[in-house]
């Protein structure tokens, strides 16, 4: 289950979309100096941001990072407790563009990526 938000175009065109909904991460995925800031619990919630994408012919105009820092502020508005924004990249170039955004490769799934929740939160200040 998930929330879908959609960038549509004055003209209608739907220029891109992304979703997020709730996901767990196991504690012993983080890198340890993460993991060292949790509680001691299997799992942390997070939120997750998928299907981030932008229609081919509306590509190189911005459009993505505008709907990341959509999500980025919602998922930080949000009352419910999340320790991170989590991604699954779908190939190195979106892998880059989350670490373009300060997104940090889990240790053993380099194509997991999270951004701390008390990061975003600064963003929005």
């Amino acid at each position: 289950m998930a929330a879908p938000f959609v960038l549509v175009l004055h003209d209608s065109t739907i220029a891109g979309y992304y979703t997020l909904s709730s996901t767990s991460v196991q504690i012993a995925e983080l890198p340890v100096q993460t993991a060292r800031k949790l509680p001691r619990y299997p799992l942390v919630p997070a939120t997750l941001l998928g299907r981030l994408a932008i229609d081919r012919r509306q590509q190189g105009k911005g459009y993505g990072r505008f709907l990341l820092g959509d999500a980025l502020y919602r998922a930080s508005r949000s009352e419910i407790a999340s320790f991170a924004v989590v991604v699954d990249a779908k190939d190195e170039n979106a892998r880059r563009f989350y670490e373009g955004e300060s997104f940090l490769s889990l240790p053993d799934q380099p194509m997991k990526l999270f951004r701390p929740m008390a990061d975003i939160k600064q963003l929005f200040k």
